[in-house]
């Protein structure tokens, strides 16, 4: 199974050139993909730069095959009465189990920028690995506080699942919504964290807990080596040094199957690098 994950800034190269397609081509050049992880996907906010239109449709159409699933965290009504959303959106064409949106905390923090943000979480039915919860976010920026928050919250939903596919809830199998759902310890975390990784928040996410732990991806393969950059590696309008602010965290049962972890360091097809990671079995 590959994957590759990218905050995508709505499409918008750092030439000012918003380009669904170009981050279609640009993920497709590092793997040939299984699922596709897209963080700050638009549709409606003619204000941002570029104009972008209704990228899930167009990003829909430039991925035939596969199911697209897009997740709005921020949802809302324009001055002109127009829908506007801004959020993520998981691309796969693997089988799909469920489909789950989750809403972030969103704590008051006077006088800081800050936005809604949300996890999406869809189970995929994986050949080689079974049924795996892929998991994607995209964390505050401007508010440590509510950063951490968010992060407890997505470690929260990684540990509650873990719960339920421990002792799942009885299933009547009558048709209705409380039919029997499929439910797995197995995870996949992935999108931008806005945090490196010495910040509380990615402590929240690691934090050990036996069978529940999660485990970053990047570490499994590289060891404690330099971290490629992902953020501010060519537009420093966020700040001069270069940092790695886009993670994959991986459960436990996940852990002896990841082969790759890479970044493309070279793409300005967004203010973020893509990180693609791929699975393979399990080393004895």
């Amino acid at each position: 199974m590959k994957l590759v994950t990218w905050n995508t800034q709505w499409c918008c190269g750092l030439d000012g050139t918003v380009s669904p397609r170009r981050i279609v081509d640009g993920a497709r050049q590092l793997a040939d993909f299984d699922v596709l992880c897209l963080q700050e996907v638009s549709h409606g906010f003619d204000g941002l730069a570029g104009t972008p239109g209704d990228q899930p449709q167009q990003l829909a159409a430039l991925l035939p095959g596969f199911q697209c699933f897009f997740g709005a965290a921020a949802d809302e009504v324009g001055p002109e009465g127009r829908r506007q959303r801004f959020g993520n959106l998981v691309a796969t064409r693997l089988p799909v189990a469920r489909l789950q949106h989750h809403a972030l905390p969103w704590p008051a923090d006077p006088g800081v920028e800050s936005m809604p943000r949300m996890c999406t979480v869809v189970t995929v039915r994986s050949p080689l690995l079974g049924d795996v919860r892929v998991m994607t976010t995209h964390l505050e920026y401007y508010s440590a506080p509510q950063r951490l928050a968010q992060a407890r919250a997505v470690r929260a939903l990684h540990d509650e699942a873990c719960a339920l596919a421990a002792a799942p809830p009885k299933a009547l199998n009558d048709g209705s919504a409380f039919q029997g759902k499929r439910h797995t310890p197995h995870a996949l975390l992935c999108g931008d964290f806005n945090a490196t990784a010495d910040d509380p928040a990615i402590a929240a996410i690691v934090a050990p807990d036996g069978a529940h732990a999660l485990r970053d991806a990047w570490l499994l393969v590289h060891g404690q080596g330099p971290r490629a950059p992902t953020f501010r590696v060519f537009d420093h309008t966020y700040g001069d040094k270069a940092v790695a602010f886009d993670f994959v965290f991986v459960s436990a049962g996940l852990a002896e199957h990841v082969r790759r972890v890479d970044v493309d360091g070279q793409t300005r097809a967004s203010d973020h690098q893509p990180v693609v990671v791929e699975f393979g079995d399990a080393v004895r």
